[in-house]
Parts: C-alpha cells; structure tokens; sequence
C-alpha cells in the first residue's frame, strides 16, 4: 500500500509532456548585436507626375472620338469634339452686346467732345462780351467825368460789364467740370466694354473648347466616353498624363507614419525590380488608417513600369548603432513587455522567457532585456501555446 502511494505521488509530481511542434513550420532567428535600420513598410501605386486633367467648359454632347486610351499624343491632338447650339448662340449673343458697348462708347466720346467744344464756344463769346463792357464802362466813366454822359448811364455800363464778368466765371467753371468729367464717363463705359470682350472671349473659349485638344505631349489615359453621350460642365473628359515622369504613392499605416520626413530615402518594389526613391510628401491627414506618402524615384524605371502598377514601399526612418535586435516577431507591439520562444537544448525544446523590446522595423525588432546575442527564438505565431512553457521541437 505504501509503494502505491509513493508511486502516485511521484506521477503527480511530474510536469506534463511538452507538446511538439514541427520545426519545419517555424521562422526562427538569431539574436545579433550591431547597426539595425529602422524602416516602415506599405502598398501603393505609381502616380504619373505631371497629370493634365481635361474637363468640359460647357455641357455638351459626345459627336467624335478621335483617340483612345494609351495613345501618345501631341498638344494639338484633337481627341473629341462636342457640340451644343446653345453655346454658340451666348457666345453670337456676347458678340452683339460688346459690339453695342463699342458703339455706345464711341457715342459718348463724340458727344462729350461735341459738347466740350460748345462750352469753348460759350466762354470765348462770353470773354468777348465782357471785354467789350469793360472798355464801355471805362469810356462811360470818362464821359460821365466831362459832363457828356449822365451818371446813370455810366453806373449802367458798370453794372453790365459786372455781369458780363460774372457770365463769364460761370461759363469757365462749366467747362472746367466738364474737363474734369468727361473723361470719367469715358472711363465707366469703356470698363463695360472690358466686361463685355471678357465675356465674349470666355464664350468663344467656351465654343473652341467644344474641340477637345490634349494640351499636353504624353499619353492619352482614362478616355471612355461614348458618341453621342451627354458630358455635363465640368466632367473630366479624359487625362494626358507623362508615362516617364512616375512617382511613388505609398499607403502607409498611421501608426507608423509618425516618424516619417521628407527627403529620407525609401526603395520601390516594382515586382520586376527595386527602384531608390526618397519622400518628397506626407499627407497630414489619415484616411481609413492609412498616411498617403509620395515617393519621387531617383533610378531608372524597370521595363514594365507603367502608371496605377501596384508597387510596394519601405521607407527608411533611421539607423540604429549597436544595439541587440532579432526578427520582427508575429506578435506583440513595439515598447512593450512579451513572451517569447528561445530555443535550449541544442534546439530539441523551446521555453517561453519574458522579454523587453523596443523599436520596430518591417522586418527586426530592438532586444532591451531577457535574451542575448546567439540566442534563437521563435517568431512564429504561437498563441496556440499560451497555455504552456515549453514545447518540443520535431
């Protein structure tokens, strides 16, 4: 009865098995000491440069196709043509009405000069007349003085040459107001008919816009539009973009754009080679949990590379020297405390060991304390195994 007991105290004592986990579908790594880059990784797509963007100056409707997407064009290349009666009638009718602004104007400058010229008229006569009362006052005066004329006609002669002087001021006045006006009237109606030939041109750009040129050399992109389709102002009726001109445009996740600078470099997958870039924007704003980051491509673009290629983008942030970092493992986040799988026994077993990390990159993680170089650990997810210490590798 002892030896039973003894026996079964001595099973209840043991620990469990360790399970077995097949190593062949591990990622397992080195701890290492050294320079570790700093990087943050995300999709995008390549952006032409330089984009023309074609929109309708007017609404129309669809009466020729001239060219199709992919089609390298000229600034001259015809790629629709539009029409709309209404269009061309407001344009006949700003026509008609910067023509009757013309005219007006060159009515009220006649007319002003006309009238001008009447008052000179008016104060040359007036001038004349006063001179003429002036000399007979001072003839009355004289006479009046001898006894030939009576004292009332000489105080007559005076009165009228103060009148006539009077007459005279007034007239003057009139003209010099009239000076000083006639040419702000010129002034409002020629900036009316400014207006108006601004009007006009833009209807007759209004009209010349219904030919749809491409305005730019390159290459004729996104042009599905069909005959006879209605295009309402404004629509974007097609795109003339630079093939050879093509930047970067990364989706990178907000919570590793906060780093991000502009000038540092960065490396394009094109899946048919990598291209050198560095960051010439970042957008403040995220969208859906992603930062938009622009990339201008330093090197030459692979065969292949075309605009809307999905690419991906690592950008790097920073180097670190000299510090302890093993692989990125599939769990845990960065500055925080968490458990890791470090390989004993000659890589036969695995045991968790608690471990402090530090920064991250797409691909390594910083070490800051509970393992050391030439440690191997487990970066795989092992979740599964939450519940136990150890597991046997196989």
């Amino acid at each position: 009865m002892g030896a039973l007991l003894l026996i079964t105290f001595v099973l209840s004592s043991l620990k469990p098995a360790a399970p077995s986990v097949d190593r062949g579908t591990l990622m397992i790594d080195s701890v290492r000491r050294g320079e570790m880059i700093r990087d943050v990784h995300g999709p995008g797509t390549l952006v032409p440069e330089h984009i023309r963007f074609i929109s309708a100056l007017a609404g129309a409707r669809v009466e020729r196709v001239l060219a199709q997407p992919g089609q390298t064009v000229t600034p001259e290349t015809v790629l629709l043509e539009l029409s709309n009666p209404d269009v061309q009638i407001q344009a006949l009718q700003a026509e008609q009405q910067l023509t009757g602004a013309q005219a007006q104007l060159v009515t009220l400058r006649t007319s002003l000069q006309g009238q001008r010229l009447t008052q000179e008229g008016v104060v040359a006569t007036t001038r004349t007349e006063y001179q003429r009362a002036k000399r007979e006052a001072l003839g009355a005066d004289s006479l009046a003085a001898h006894g030939l004329i009576s004292v009332n006609d000489a105080a007559l002669a005076r009165d009228r040459a103060a009148e006539l002087e009077t007459r005279f001021r007034i007239e003057q006045e009139r003209l010099d107001l009239m000076n000083q006006t006639l040419d702000s009237q010129v002034a409002v109606q020629a900036s009316q008919v400014e207006r108006l030939r601004a009007i006009a041109a833009f209807q007759r750009n209004r009209v010349r816009s219904l030919v749809v040129r491409a305005g730019d050399a390159g290459v004729v992109s996104d042009l599905a539009l069909q005959l006879g389709q209605w295009v309402t102002e404004g629509t974007i009726l097609a795109k003339v973009v630079q093939p050879g001109n093509l930047k970067a445009v990364l989706q990178i996740p907000e919570t590793q754009a906060k780093d991000i600078a502009i000038g540092q470099r960065a490396a394009i997958d094109t899946r048919n080679g990598i291209v050198a870039g560095h960051v010439i924007r970042s957008d403040p704003n995220s969208q859906n949990g992603t930062v938009t980051v622009d990339v201008a491509l330093d090197g030459p673009l692979p065969s292949g590379a075309r605009p809307d290629l999905s690419v991906d983008g690592t950008i790097e942030i920073e180097r670190l020297a000299d510090v302890l970092y093993t692989g990125r493992p599939a769990y845990g986040q960065p500055n925080t405390r968490i458990g890791m799988f470090k390989l004993i026994d000659g890589g036969r077993f695995a045991v968790r060991v608690p471990v402090s990390v530090g920064q991250t990159s797409v691909t390594r993680i910083v070490i800051q304390s509970g393992l050391a170089v030439g440690d191997l650990v487990i970066l795989s997810d092992m979740s599964q195994w939450d519940n136990v210490e150890r597991v046997r590798l196989k």
